[in-house]
Protein backbone atom coordinates (compact mmCIF):
# COMPACT_ATOMS: atom_id res chain seq x y z
CA UNK A 1 0.00 0.00 0.00
CA UNK A 2 1.52 3.45 -0.70
CA UNK A 3 1.48 6.06 1.60
CA UNK A 4 0.05 9.27 1.33
CA UNK A 5 2.22 12.31 1.49
CA UNK A 6 2.18 14.36 4.15
CA UNK A 7 0.47 17.94 3.85
CA UNK A 8 3.47 20.40 4.28
CA UNK A 9 4.38 23.97 2.75
CA UNK A 10 3.77 25.74 1.06
CA UNK A 11 0.57 23.29 0.72
CA UNK A 12 -2.76 24.64 0.24
CA UNK A 13 -5.15 25.32 2.94
CA UNK A 14 -8.68 26.84 2.89
CA UNK A 15 -10.22 27.77 6.36
CA UNK A 16 -14.05 27.94 6.18
CA UNK A 17 -15.05 30.54 9.41
CA UNK A 18 -13.56 33.32 9.75
CA UNK A 19 -14.47 34.43 13.44
CA UNK A 20 -12.51 34.82 16.69
CA UNK A 21 -10.41 31.45 16.04
CA UNK A 22 -10.73 31.56 12.69
CA UNK A 23 -8.69 34.72 11.95
CA UNK A 24 -5.48 33.75 14.44
CA UNK A 25 -5.55 30.16 13.62
CA UNK A 26 -5.15 30.94 10.01
CA UNK A 27 -2.24 34.11 10.16
CA UNK A 28 -0.32 30.86 12.47
CA UNK A 29 -0.83 28.77 9.14
CA UNK A 30 0.41 31.66 6.72
CA UNK A 31 3.38 31.89 9.51
CA UNK A 32 4.18 28.52 9.26
CA UNK A 33 4.39 28.89 5.06
CA UNK A 34 1.11 27.39 3.74
CA UNK A 35 -1.04 29.26 1.22
CA UNK A 36 -4.08 29.87 3.07
CA UNK A 37 -7.82 30.95 1.56
CA UNK A 38 -10.15 32.17 3.99
CA UNK A 39 -13.67 32.65 3.61
CA UNK A 40 -16.55 33.99 5.96
CA UNK A 41 -19.96 34.72 4.53
CA UNK A 42 -19.18 38.14 7.23
CA UNK A 43 -17.66 40.28 4.16
CA UNK A 44 -16.41 42.30 7.60
CA UNK A 45 -14.75 38.98 8.62
CA UNK A 46 -13.35 38.34 5.39
CA UNK A 47 -12.20 42.13 5.58
CA UNK A 48 -10.17 41.34 8.82
CA UNK A 49 -8.60 38.44 7.61
CA UNK A 50 -7.44 40.49 4.26
CA UNK A 51 -6.06 43.57 6.47
CA UNK A 52 -4.12 40.56 8.53
CA UNK A 53 -2.49 39.94 5.33
CA UNK A 54 -4.41 36.60 4.49
CA UNK A 55 -6.11 35.91 1.00
CA UNK A 56 -10.03 35.18 0.81
CA UNK A 57 -12.45 34.07 -1.82
CA UNK A 58 -15.47 35.92 -1.80
CA UNK A 59 -17.50 32.44 -3.19
CA UNK A 60 -16.78 28.89 -0.79
CA UNK A 61 -16.51 27.21 -3.83
CA UNK A 62 -14.00 29.15 -5.29
CA UNK A 63 -11.69 28.92 -1.59
CA UNK A 64 -12.15 25.02 -1.29
CA UNK A 65 -11.64 24.23 -5.14
CA UNK A 66 -7.65 23.80 -5.12
CA UNK A 67 -7.25 23.06 -1.16
CA UNK A 68 -5.28 19.83 -0.12
CA UNK A 69 -6.66 20.34 3.16
CA UNK A 70 -9.88 22.52 4.05
CA UNK A 71 -10.31 23.69 7.73
CA UNK A 72 -14.22 24.37 9.25
CA UNK A 73 -14.37 26.72 11.97
CA UNK A 74 -18.07 27.36 12.45
CA UNK A 75 -20.36 27.59 15.07
CA UNK A 76 -21.80 24.10 15.67
CA UNK A 77 -21.73 20.52 13.51
CA UNK A 78 -25.19 21.23 12.03
CA UNK A 79 -23.77 24.28 10.40
CA UNK A 80 -20.36 22.44 9.19
CA UNK A 81 -22.97 19.42 7.81
CA UNK A 82 -24.56 22.00 5.60
CA UNK A 83 -21.57 24.24 4.73
CA UNK A 84 -19.74 20.93 3.72
CA UNK A 85 -22.53 19.17 1.94
CA UNK A 86 -23.24 21.69 -0.39
CA UNK A 87 -19.39 22.35 -0.93
CA UNK A 88 -18.90 18.46 -1.40
CA UNK A 89 -18.92 18.38 -4.82
CA UNK A 90 -16.51 21.72 -5.12
CA UNK A 91 -14.18 20.27 -2.80
CA UNK A 92 -10.48 18.63 -4.46
CA UNK A 93 -11.20 15.36 -4.85
CA UNK A 94 -8.90 12.98 -2.27
CA UNK A 95 -8.74 16.78 0.06
CA UNK A 96 -8.47 16.16 3.60
CA UNK A 97 -11.31 18.12 5.47
CA UNK A 98 -10.59 19.18 9.33
CA UNK A 99 -13.20 20.20 11.56
CA UNK A 100 -11.89 22.19 14.06
CA UNK A 101 -15.62 23.72 15.21
CA UNK A 102 -17.18 22.34 18.40
CA UNK A 103 -19.39 19.78 17.33
CA UNK A 104 -21.60 17.17 18.60
CA UNK A 105 -19.53 14.08 18.69
CA UNK A 106 -22.34 11.70 17.39
CA UNK A 107 -23.12 13.91 14.60
CA UNK A 108 -19.43 14.34 13.41
CA UNK A 109 -19.25 10.41 13.19
CA UNK A 110 -22.65 10.40 10.91
CA UNK A 111 -20.87 13.39 9.12
CA UNK A 112 -17.69 11.61 8.93
CA UNK A 113 -19.05 8.44 7.40
CA UNK A 114 -20.41 10.32 4.48
CA UNK A 115 -17.47 11.94 3.20
CA UNK A 116 -15.44 9.26 3.94
CA UNK A 117 -17.63 7.60 1.81
CA UNK A 118 -17.28 9.90 -1.09
CA UNK A 119 -13.41 9.81 -1.37
CA UNK A 120 -12.56 12.53 1.19
CA UNK A 121 -10.92 11.98 4.24
CA UNK A 122 -11.74 13.59 7.64
CA UNK A 123 -10.95 13.96 10.98
CA UNK A 124 -12.38 16.34 14.12
CA UNK A 125 -9.89 18.79 15.89
CA UNK A 126 -11.36 21.16 17.99
CA UNK A 127 -9.40 23.31 20.04
CA UNK A 128 -9.01 25.10 23.60
CA UNK A 129 -7.19 28.04 24.58
CA UNK A 130 -8.90 30.93 23.35
CA UNK A 131 -7.96 33.75 21.17
CA UNK A 132 -4.43 34.48 23.05
CA UNK A 133 -3.85 31.07 22.53
CA UNK A 134 -4.52 30.67 18.76
CA UNK A 135 -2.96 34.04 18.25
CA UNK A 136 0.71 32.76 19.30
CA UNK A 137 0.05 29.30 18.04
CA UNK A 138 -0.03 27.19 21.68
CA UNK A 139 -3.24 26.12 21.40
CA UNK A 140 -4.15 22.13 22.53
CA UNK A 141 -6.13 20.79 19.99
CA UNK A 142 -7.82 17.18 20.52
CA UNK A 143 -8.44 15.12 17.35
CA UNK A 144 -10.04 11.83 16.32
CA UNK A 145 -9.90 9.89 13.24
CA UNK A 146 -7.86 7.34 11.36
CA UNK A 147 -4.41 7.50 12.69
CA UNK A 148 -3.07 7.84 8.66
CA UNK A 149 -4.90 10.50 8.51
CA UNK A 150 -3.63 12.47 11.25
CA UNK A 151 -0.21 11.52 10.43
CA UNK A 152 -0.23 13.13 7.22
CA UNK A 153 -2.08 16.77 8.91
CA UNK A 154 0.16 16.46 11.82
CA UNK A 155 2.38 19.63 10.47
CA UNK A 156 -0.95 21.65 9.90
CA UNK A 157 -2.03 20.96 13.39
CA UNK A 158 1.05 21.50 15.03
CA UNK A 159 1.49 25.37 13.52
CA UNK A 160 -1.68 25.90 15.26
CA UNK A 161 -1.29 24.30 19.04
CA UNK A 162 1.71 23.20 21.09
CA UNK A 163 -0.39 20.27 22.58
CA UNK A 164 -1.70 17.66 19.83
CA UNK A 165 -3.64 14.89 21.67
CA UNK A 166 -4.90 11.88 19.42
CA UNK A 167 -8.03 11.37 21.70
CA UNK A 168 -9.10 8.17 19.30
CA UNK A 169 -11.87 7.23 16.78
CA UNK A 170 -13.71 9.95 14.74
CA UNK A 171 -15.40 11.78 16.91
CA UNK A 172 -13.42 11.58 19.89
CA UNK A 173 -12.02 15.14 19.94
CA UNK A 174 -15.59 16.46 19.51
CA UNK A 175 -16.25 14.71 22.72
CA UNK A 176 -13.02 15.47 24.67
CA UNK A 177 -13.83 19.35 23.97
CA UNK A 178 -17.19 19.30 24.85
CA UNK A 179 -16.50 17.45 28.14
CA UNK A 180 -13.67 19.62 29.15
CA UNK A 181 -15.68 22.32 28.66
CA UNK A 182 -18.60 21.17 30.63
CA UNK A 183 -15.83 20.48 33.24
CA UNK A 184 -14.88 24.45 32.93
CA UNK A 185 -18.14 25.45 32.75
CA UNK A 186 -19.04 23.71 36.31
CA UNK A 187 -16.08 25.33 37.68
CA UNK A 188 -16.70 28.38 36.61
CA UNK A 189 -20.32 28.31 38.43
CA UNK A 190 -18.68 27.37 41.22
CA UNK A 191 -16.56 30.36 41.87
CA UNK A 192 -18.90 32.66 41.17
CA UNK A 193 -21.84 31.19 43.09
CA UNK A 194 -18.77 31.06 46.06
CA UNK A 195 -17.25 34.42 45.54
CA UNK A 196 -21.29 35.79 45.76
CA UNK A 197 -21.98 34.58 49.05
CA UNK A 198 -19.00 35.01 50.68
CA UNK A 199 -18.97 38.41 49.63
CA UNK A 200 -22.69 38.61 51.29
CA UNK A 201 -20.83 38.07 54.14
CA UNK A 202 -18.68 40.26 54.29
CA UNK A 203 -15.27 38.06 52.74
CA UNK A 204 -12.91 40.46 50.14
CA UNK A 205 -13.79 38.69 46.35
CA UNK A 206 -10.56 39.65 45.77
CA UNK A 207 -9.21 38.13 48.51
CA UNK A 208 -11.00 34.83 48.01
CA UNK A 209 -9.87 34.96 44.14
CA UNK A 210 -6.00 34.70 45.79
CA UNK A 211 -7.37 31.66 48.30
CA UNK A 212 -8.79 29.94 46.11
CA UNK A 213 -5.72 29.95 43.93
CA UNK A 214 -3.15 29.34 46.90
CA UNK A 215 -6.11 26.80 48.03
CA UNK A 216 -7.74 22.98 46.48
CA UNK A 217 -10.12 25.25 44.96
CA UNK A 218 -8.14 26.58 42.81
CA UNK A 219 -9.38 26.26 38.83
CA UNK A 220 -9.13 27.98 35.75
CA UNK A 221 -11.89 30.23 36.39
CA UNK A 222 -10.35 31.31 39.86
CA UNK A 223 -6.77 31.74 38.04
CA UNK A 224 -7.61 33.52 34.64
CA UNK A 225 -11.11 35.18 34.80
CA UNK A 226 -12.20 35.25 38.75
CA UNK A 227 -10.67 38.76 38.94
CA UNK A 228 -9.33 39.66 35.30
CA UNK A 229 -13.41 39.57 33.99
CA UNK A 230 -16.05 38.45 36.70
CA UNK A 231 -15.09 40.76 39.97
CA UNK A 232 -13.99 43.67 37.95
CA UNK A 233 -17.51 43.23 35.80
CA UNK A 234 -15.44 43.54 32.00
CA UNK A 235 -16.33 40.46 31.44
CA UNK A 236 -14.70 40.32 28.57
CA UNK A 237 -12.65 37.47 28.06
CA UNK A 238 -13.04 36.32 24.58
CA UNK A 239 -15.63 33.38 24.40
CA UNK A 240 -19.63 33.92 23.61
CA UNK A 241 -21.65 32.58 26.57
CA UNK A 242 -24.05 31.41 23.69
CA UNK A 243 -20.93 29.06 22.50
CA UNK A 244 -20.31 27.92 26.13
CA UNK A 245 -23.76 27.05 26.76
CA UNK A 246 -23.76 24.87 23.39
CA UNK A 247 -21.08 23.04 24.35
CA UNK A 248 -22.25 22.11 28.11
CA UNK A 249 -25.21 21.20 26.58
CA UNK A 250 -23.67 18.98 24.19
CA UNK A 251 -21.80 17.28 26.54
CA UNK A 252 -25.03 16.61 28.66
CA UNK A 253 -26.66 15.57 25.70
CA UNK A 254 -23.35 12.76 25.14
CA UNK A 255 -24.00 11.32 28.39
CA UNK A 256 -27.58 10.82 27.80
CA UNK A 257 -26.15 9.12 24.29
CA UNK A 258 -23.76 6.90 26.58
CA UNK A 259 -26.25 5.97 29.18
CA UNK A 260 -24.50 7.98 32.00
CA UNK A 261 -26.11 9.33 34.49
CA UNK A 262 -24.75 13.10 35.20
CA UNK A 263 -27.03 14.96 37.14
CA UNK A 264 -24.82 18.10 37.76
CA UNK A 265 -24.33 18.36 34.50
CA UNK A 266 -28.41 18.32 33.40
CA UNK A 267 -28.38 21.21 36.20
CA UNK A 268 -25.45 22.96 35.15
CA UNK A 269 -26.32 23.12 31.42
CA UNK A 270 -30.12 23.90 32.50
CA UNK A 271 -28.55 27.10 34.03
CA UNK A 272 -26.30 28.07 31.15
CA UNK A 273 -28.85 27.60 28.69
CA UNK A 274 -30.78 30.01 30.72
CA UNK A 275 -28.42 32.22 30.74
CA UNK A 276 -27.94 32.16 27.36
CA UNK A 277 -31.71 33.02 26.61
CA UNK A 278 -31.61 35.75 29.05
CA UNK A 279 -28.27 37.63 28.43
CA UNK A 280 -27.32 39.66 25.28
CA UNK A 281 -27.01 37.49 22.04
CA UNK A 282 -22.67 38.80 22.02
CA UNK A 283 -22.46 38.16 26.10
CA UNK A 284 -18.80 37.07 26.85
CA UNK A 285 -19.02 33.29 29.16
CA UNK A 286 -18.21 35.08 32.03
CA UNK A 287 -21.72 37.38 32.09
CA UNK A 288 -23.08 34.58 33.22
CA UNK A 289 -21.75 36.10 36.63
CA UNK A 290 -24.87 38.69 36.22
CA UNK A 291 -26.97 36.36 34.91
CA UNK A 292 -26.29 34.41 38.45
CA UNK A 293 -26.46 37.50 40.49
CA UNK A 294 -29.47 38.40 39.71
CA UNK A 295 -30.94 35.10 40.62
CA UNK A 296 -33.39 35.04 43.55
CA UNK A 297 -32.55 32.06 46.60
Amino acid sequence: MTTKPKIAPPGSICVIGLGNMGIPMGACLQRAGFKVTGFDLSEAARGKFRAAGGEVASMAADAVKAADVVITLLPNGKIVRSALTALQADIKPGAIIIDMSSSDPVGTQELGKSLIAAGFEFVDAPVSGGVKRATDGTLAIMVGGAADTIDRVEGVLSAMGRSIFRTGVLGSGHAMKALNNYVSAAGLIAAVEATRVGEKFGLDPELMADIFNASSGRNNTTEVKLKQFIISKKFNAGFPLRLMAKDVRTADDLAHAMGAAAPLADLCADLWDGAAKTLDQDADHTAIGLYIEKMKS
